[in-house]
Formats: structure tokens, C-alpha cells, sequence
């Protein structure tokens, strides 16, 4: 594995994301898009041990599920210590909510801040979308 130079902190593996904190409840209603937004995320670069913060913008549209938002922020919290690149937690993110919630349609996109002068937006989605056919966030 590749090693950064200069300084490293500790950081903790995948295995201590919490995927068990996550709850969802029931859903009977219309067709319904949900967006949640949490600017507060934060993992660990593996390679430098360095903290990666950032944006994740959830969207969804439920078949017969909601993702119970308490739960999901200790979710999101869960990745404060642990060591993953950016890409990896975005997909990781993505297949714990989908796993979670079986929807008709999920968009996990995560925006990180500027680091080394790059910025980072990764996004995973799947599902059928229409009705909705314009992009509820705009400039993206």
C-alpha cells in the first residue's frame, strides 16, 4: 500500500461503519422524491491519514420504505474515524441505503471540499426517476 509522506494518524478499518444504526419505517403514499442533505460528513483519507469532509446529498424515491433520519446521521457519523477513499464511501453509502431501503430510485452524490487544490464529486444512482425528469439541485 502506498504510504503519503510527512505525517499519519490512526484511522479505523470499513468493518466499523455502522450500518446497524440505520432504521427505516413504513411508506404507503404517492409517488413521493425525497432529498436529504448533510454538509457534515467526514471520513478518513486511507492514504494520508488526513480527514476528508464534505456534502452528501441523498435522494430517493421510496417503494414501501423511509430511512428514519436520526439513524441515518449516526450512519453518516459512523465514517468520522474510518479510513476510506472518497469513491469507496460514496459506493459504500450508496449500497447500505439501497440494501436498507429497496427504493424505486436512489441518488447518493458526495461533494468534498477542496483538498490539494482538486475537488471531488462522486455519484452513485440507480432506479427509475420519472417522473422526475428535472434535476431538483441546482448547478449539478
Amino acid at each position: 500500500m502506498a504510504q503519503a509522506e510527512g505525517r499519519s494518524y490512526d484511522f479505523l478499518d470499513t468493518s466499523h461503519i455502522d450500518t446497524g444504526c440505520l432504521e427505516t419505517f413504513g411508506y404507503e403514499g404517492y409517488r413521493q422524491f425525497i432529498q436529504y442533505k448533510s454538509a457534515e460528513f467526514s471520513a478518513v483519507c486511507p492514504f494520508s491519514g488526513l480527514p476528508d469532509i464534505g456534502t452528501v446529498i441523498l435522494e430517493y424515491i421510496p417503494e414501501k420504505s423511509i430511512v428514519e433520519l436520526k439513524s441515518y446521521k449516526y450512519y453518516l457519523v459512523s465514517f468520522r474515524n474510518v479510513g476510506v477513499y472518497q469513491e469507496q464511501a460514496t459506493s459504500r453509502i450508496f449500497g447500505d441505503l439501497w440494501t436498507a431501503l429497496q427504493p424505486a430510485y436512489l441518488k447518493v452524490a458526495t461533494i468534498y471540499n477542496t483538498r490539494g487544490g482538486i475537488d471531488t464529486t462522486c455519484v452513485v444512482e440507480q432506479g427509475d426517476r420519472s417522473p422526475y425528469t428535472a434535476d431538483p439541485i441546482p448547478g449539478y
